[in-house]
């Protein structure tokens, strides 16, 4: 199979790297279409939530995949793209940052990035959007969260972890195309998850589900014991809990 050529998009200003690469998607760009901006004025996380930074403070950005949008391996995707992340991460500035499920990167109980990926349905095939953002100088504020400078000590530049980040992902994406290098990554976020042996609560739209994660698949979906019966979710807003009514994540 033919490698992935990146092509890499600057913008200073935008509503949102995802609505623009969805739309770019639909009048047929190639996977591989990378976009990030200086500042989005609409940027959005899960569950519609508002991604608020300042101008330059943070990686913003979205990748544009085709061959990997596949909507069981969706979660394998982002994890592909979180670990890269990380591992970017680490050889920049030392910084290894765990891994909350489904989409956070977190320096112990606080937030350093979030992913979110989205399906499109494209004249030309289905294809999957995945959106990043990386505190870089600055935090969001009225969440628990950190940033690269305050966590490492480092001021890093966006274009330099977004280009890292990339070439980790092309190996990352590679692996994905066979059952081997799946398990291979699935086993590596595994690893790398801060959610594995915490007691959490997993809210989906119809309930929620309080119990202790004990693994992910290898699809990457997370595996809950919840008193004594395994669940299996490929979705959920996921909170880390201390108690049963005290949140830490």
């Amino acid at each position: 199979m033919d490698p992935l050529l990146w092509h890499v998009e600057h913008l200073a200003q935008i509503d949102s790297t995802n609505s623009w690469l969805k739309d770019r998607a639909l009048d047929g760009a190639d996977e591989g279409l990378v976009v990030y901006a200086e500042y989005q004025s609409r940027g959005r996380g899960r569950l519609d939530r508002q991604w608020e930074a300042p101008a330059g403070s943070s990686l913003l950005c979205s990748i544009l995949l085709r061959r990997q949008a596949r909507g069981e391996r969706l979660q394998l995707v982002v994890a592909a793209v979180a670990l890269s992340v990380r591992g970017a991460l680490a050889r920049l500035v030392q910084l290894e940052p765990g891994l909350k499920w489904p989409n956070d990167l977190v320096v112990g109980d606080a937030k350093l990035a979030g992913l979110l990926a989205e399906f499109v349905a494209t004249p030309g095939g289905p294809a999957v959007v995945v959106g990043l953002g990386v505190n870089l100088s600055a935090s969001p504020p009225h969440v628990r969260a950190t940033n690269v400078l305050e966590a490492s000590g480092v001021a890093l530049e966006s274009r330099a972890l977004l280009d890292a980040s990339l070439e980790e992902l092309t190996r990352r994406l590679d692996l994905l195309e066979s059952e081997t290098g799946r398990v291979q990554v699935a086993r590596e976020y595994a690893g790398a998850l801060a959610t594995l042996g915490q007691r959490v609560r997993v809210q989906q739209r119809e309930r929620e589900y309080v119990g202790e994660a004990v693994r992910v698949d290898d699809l990457g979906q997370l595996v809950v014991n919840v008193e004594g019966v395994e669940w299996t979710f490929s979705a959920g807003d996921v909170v880390h809990v201390r108690t049963e009514t005290g949140e830490v994540a």
